[in-house]
């Protein structure tokens, strides 16, 4: 057979479809029947498909190192032309800034976050898996992250049969992802402020112990202020040496005028005793105190002159702990405070964009686009029916295809071959 015999002729060609829309014409009746049937499968299946919401939440995270300088050279290199983007790559490695874009990206999509919104809004039975991989996948494959290049604004999508877990679930990722930064934020602010914490904590508790101990030791030895409580002692023991001096002058010259018997003389007297008495109180013994053994059952109000001494020393020794551990605290405090400020400026605080809101439309399934479609597929699938069975019923009863068929057939049940079996075009009679 020559290339020439085999090629159809353009008439050939024109004959054969002229044919193709004679038998399509002729069973218009049952394509469009078809057709129509098609149709209302196809708005079936479309209201049957259950509906789909988005709900979107945009963020922009922050850019960590450089400043205004490096933000100016970095816009400067993206004006230099086609070569901008190597040179821009090398003037953020130098200015040691970099886009946290991706690294945000990578926390949105860990199994940490995904895990803790699973157990949040318990997907396991609202997506029905048993497993909470399963869900894991499930809430993936419906979740969409995006990461704008240029503006390095990330975009989170969720899609759900429900609006209003649609919107949890996205808002739940903002949550999950401010509170991972802030846990796993590693910065020497943050490791500062933890131990400044802690020895604050310790210093807190020594600075209690050692007023406690002060308080006690001058409560037991009658002990406010041993500066002061020397200086009125001393100022008050010279007033009774005075007045006892003057007294014992008064007393002599009473005892050369009137004798020892007179009662002005007695009472000159009485009263020398009870400036001596008073002055001896006052002064005390010289003898060691007892060790911590508290004076409570001294019914002074204040301790002896001649002891305030002994006292000075442990009174000093406690009051200089008191005062160092009340130093180290306020140091500490204000160094907490100002470590808190720091951390609270290392913190990567993320920028929300658009907070995620109940979708008011769905967003899956597109029911007039399913419908023409479906629509559309049932009218090629009768048409191509028709023109393939004519084709078939005139091929030659010796063609190999179907020898093959009827063999097939032979092989069958008697019940399937009926079914199988071609009935014959009805005859249409001509009035």
């Amino acid at each position: 057979m020559t290339p020439q015999a085999s090629t159809p002729t353009p008439a050939a060609l024109r004959a054969n479809w002229v044919a193709n829309a004679t038998l399509l014409w002729e069973q218009r009746r049952r394509i469009l029947r078809i057709t129509f049937v098609g149709a209302v499968i196809s708005i079936i299946v479309a209201f049957v498909i259950p509906k789909r919401y988005e709900a979107s939440a945009r963020i922009m995270p922050p850019e960590q190192g450089g400043g205004g300088g490096a933000a100016m050279i970095a816009a400067l290199v993206g004006r230099s032309g086609s070569g901008g983007g190597g040179l821009g790559s090398l003037a953020s490695s130098l200015l040691g800034t970099h886009n946290t874009s991706a690294l945000f990206v990578d926390l949105l999509r860990c199994g940490t976050i995904s895990s803790h919104l699973i157990d949040r809004f318990q997907l396991q039975h609202a997506y029905r898996k048993r497993y909470k991989v399963d869900a894991a996948k499930y809430l993936a494959r419906h979740t969409t992250v995006v990461d704008d290049k240029k503006s390095g604004v990330i975009t989170i999508t969720i899609e759900d049969a429900s609006p209003q877990r649609a919107r949890d679930i996205a808002q739940g990722y903002l949550d999950e992802l401010n509170q991972i930064v802030t846990l796993t934020n590693t910065s020497s602010a943050r490791q500062e402020r933890t131990f400044i914490e802690k020895r604050l904590t310790s210093v807190q508790a020594d600075l209690e112990h050692a007023q406690l101990a002060l308080s006690d030791f001058s409560s037991s030895h009658t002990t406010i202020d041993i500066k002061e409580q020397t200086r009125a002692m001393v100022d008050a023991a010279a007033r009774l040496q005075g007045q006892l001096i003057v007294s014992q002058s008064e007393l002599g010259s009473l005892q050369q005028i009137y004798g020892n018997g007179n009662v002005r003389v007695r009472a000159a007297q009485a009263r020398v005793g009870a400036l001596q008495h008073e002055l001896t109180q006052m002064s005390g013994t010289d003898a060691a105190l007892p060790a911590n053994v508290p004076q409570t059952d001294s019914k002074e109000l204040y301790p002896p002159l001649r002891q305030l001494p002994r006292l000075a020393v442990p009174y000093a020794d406690l009051y200089r702990r008191v005062r160092v551990q009340e130093t180290v605290f306020e140091l500490l405090t204000q160094e907490y405070e100002m470590a808190r400020i720091q951390e609270a400026k290392d913190t990567p605080v993320i920028s929300i964009i658009d907070l995620p809101g109940v979708p008011e439309k769905k967003s899956f399934p597109p029911r007039t686009l399913v419908v023409l479609i479906l629509t559309l597929l049932s009218l090629v699938a009768a048409c191509a029916w028709f023109l393939v069975r004519e084709r078939w019923d005139a091929t030659s009863e010796a063609d190999p295809r179907k020898i093959l068929l009827r063999t097939i057939q032979a092989s069958l049940p008697a019940r399937l071959q009926s079914e199988l079996r071609p009935k014959p075009a009805p005859v249409e009679v001509k009035a």
